[in-house]
């Protein structure tokens, strides 16, 4: 990573401040206000070009025993001004990040200290302490968020703790939550017409935050530290059947998460915010060029779906060479072998019917990397030895499944993992997890996370629909990548929809189904549908194939929250840009004035002329144009437009 740094310091007396007892911090372009006031603890409040997105809201850390703002002075203020230049090791949507902001610390005269962060796009604060002693106990952050009465929310409900944030998200306003009602971030409102995210980053041997409604504040949560656990159901997933009066138990001498408020005057200038990424602690320098972004196949309903061939379809090596043979014809770069290739709680007792020395062998000879699926608390009984096992076997990557948790004690595991993965030069996509909380920018190697209600979700509800669709990008997307699954071709307008676990259909039209891989962002981008099934349809999946995981440029070109989305992404001189709508059909005119002085061809796949009654209907065609061009585009309910733009020669 390069960066450029220019760093302005000044050492200030609190008498310096606005007064002793308040302060201001502004945004590099002065459209941001934040302004703290201390009285019994701090209270932040911040505005947006005079608009007020948060009215006085209080912050303060409780840890053994005592709110530790609340009873402490200011003794020094430091202020500083940043610019920098982030190149990000994989770029998940640009080559380049800005990182500009102006910093306000208070150092109180108990050791603690909080840092307050200005940018263009947002807020963020964190906690420091130097407290001189071994352990302390953390009882509880506080962040009483006092949003604006009359506020939009669009938040995911949760039941309680034990959650992989696949419930569907929650579009009212403010004051009709109910009290004690329970959400996970990112957690989103649309204040006037104005947008405040709030976000968190740097998470590092400490639970997640969660909200929770409480009369007309949405107050802090986080998991309580578990003491005892017992085995579930399921895959032997962890539930949590004893917890600490505290959330956590940790040194006295850190720093704390990064507490975001991502701010936009438009929502579609959320979907280029990268505050999470740029707030993680960067990797330490390396040569990460063994880190490959790229297309993956993975046999999770695929091996169900096999056809045309003299092998049935299954667990076994016939089937696993099949997927590989695939991806070596289309070029893509990863296939995962999903649950069942070993039992679930010991990865060594691999399935019978399956030689995977053959496979690791075969796979490498076609340049295809393997990712093995593991379960996270069957990983954690030996973490170092089973990576290492797996490692023998070929392993590229794993797909880490089954969290369900973000105490302290699970993001400690989240650490551990990704750091001895990325020892031994293996990739991760954390799937039943939480949101993102900036890891991959601490270890380059978590390419993706789950977190979201995505594609699979439709084996046993709608959930993953177009509407759905119109509100990731401003939401979950915000913090980082999305593990969704786009691109199935087994495709359904309202009334063709069924629910089937072994063969998911995908809600909304062919190019609304392509357009994704081009809208949402995941440096390992799975393909869910069998390979029999794409090899029917070359056409689409030779477009498909095209279609990078990684950004160097992404400009948003017009987007309405939970209506439409419209991006342009460039990847070296190539673009491709892509539109998708809710259920309301639509018509849009784009204009292609990103584009340098030239003569293009757009290879488009578009909706067809009957796809309001069959979803797998599309048109394909081919346009010349350049960067004066206007292109019209007529979206079908659930519809969409995807097209790659190449220069003519």
């Amino acid at each position: 990573m390069t960066r450029l740094t220019v760093f302005l310091v000044c050492f200030l007396f609190p008498f310096l401040g606005l007064s002793a007892k308040e302060y201001e911090l502004y945004s590099p372009n002065k459209m941001i206000k934040l302004q703290i006031q201390e009285n019994k603890g701090l209270h932040i409040s911040i505005q947006h070009e005079g608009t007020e997105l948060l009215k006085p809201s209080l912050v303060d850390i409780s840890i053994d025993g005592k709110n530790m703002i609340e009873e402490a002075r200011v003794r020094k203020v430091v202020r500083n001004a940043s610019q920098q230049v982030v190149r990000p090791v994989i770029p998940i949507k640009s080559e380049v990040i800005e990182d500009k902001y102006n910093e306000l610390t208070l150092k109180f005269n108990n050791r603690m200290s909080i840092t307050f962060r200005a940018y263009d796009n947002g807020i963020a604060y964190r906690f420091s302490s130097d407290l001189k002693k071994g352990k302390v106990r953390v009882d509880k952050e506080i962040l009483d968020l006092a949003i604006p009465d009359s506020s939009q929310g669009f938040l995911m409900q949760e039941k309680d703790f034990l959650s992989m944030s696949e419930s569907p998200y929650i579009c009212q306003q403010i004051n009709t939550y109910k009290d004690g009602a329970l959400f996970s971030l990112p957690a989103l409102f649309q204040v006037k017409n104005k947008f405040i995210e709030i976000l968190e980053s740097d998470v590092v041997d400490f639970p997640g935050l969660w909200l929770v409604k409480n009369g007309q504040s949405f107050q802090s949560e986080h998991p309580q530290k578990a003491l005892e656990t017992k085995a579930g159901p399921c895959y032997y997933e962890q539930y949590v059947t004893k917890r600490a009066s505290y959330i956590a138990e940790t040194t006295g001498n850190r720093n704390y998460p990064w507490r975001i408020f991502a701010i936009a005057d438009q929502e579609k200038e959320l979907i280029t915010n990268q505050l999470v990424y740029l707030l993680a602690t960067p990797a330490v320098e390396d040569d990460y060029s063994w880190i490959q972004p790229g297309l993956a196949t993975l046999d999770w309903w695929g091996r169900r779906n096999i056809y045309g061939t003299d092998f049935t379809g299954g667990v076994n090596t016939e089937t696993h060479k099949y997927f590989v043979d695939f991806n070596s014809r289309y070029g893509l770069k990863y296939f995962v072998l999903d649950d069942g290739w070993s039992d679930a709680c010991d990865l060594k007792k691999v399935n019978e019917n399956l030689d995977l020395n053959e496979l690791s062998r075969y796979a490498q000879e076609r340049q295809v990397g393997l990712v093995f699926w593991v379960h996270a608390y069957a990983l954690k009984q030996d973490v170092s030895g089973y990576l290492d096992f797996l490692q023998s076997v070929g392993a590229k990557g794993i797909k880490v499944d089954f969290f369900n948790r973000d105490d302290q004690d699970a993001v400690n595991l989240f650490h551990q993992i990704a750091s001895e993965a990325l020892k031994r030069k293996i990739v991760i996509d954390f799937h039943g997890i939480c949101k993102p909380i900036g890891l991959n920018r601490t270890y380059p190697n978590v390419m993706t996370s789950e977190g979201l209600i995505e594609f699979e979700m439709n084996g046993v509800s709608d959930w993953a629909n177009p509407q759905h669709h119109t509100l990731l990008p401003f939401i979950r997307m915000v913090a980082g990548p999305m593990d969704y699954l786009p691109g199935t071709l087994n495709n359904a307008q309202k009334k063709e929809f069924y629910q089937y676990g072994d063969r998911p259909v995908g809600l909304g039209s062919r190019a609304h189904s392509i357009a994704l891989s081009v809208l949402y962002e995941s440096p390992i981008t799975m393909l869910p549908d069998s390979p029999s099934d794409y090899l029917q349809e070359d056409e689409c999946t030779s477009f498909l194939t095209k279609i990078p995981t990684v950004w160097d440029e992404t400009k948003v070109i017009d987007a309405q929250i939970g209506k439409y989305v419209i991006i342009a992404r460039r990847k070296d001189n190539t673009w491709f840009i892509a539109a998708i709508t809710n259920w309301d059909n639509r018509k849009l005119q784009v204009k292609l004035d990103f584009l340098p002085i030239g003569n293009y061809q757009i290879e488009a796949i578009t909706d067809g002329i009957n796809t309001k009654n069959r979803a797998i209907d599309y048109k394909k065609v081919k346009i010349d144009v350049d960067n004066q061009t206007v292109i019209p585009m007529s979206l079908e309910q659930g519809g969409g437009w995807v097209g790659i733009i190449t220069k003519k020669h």
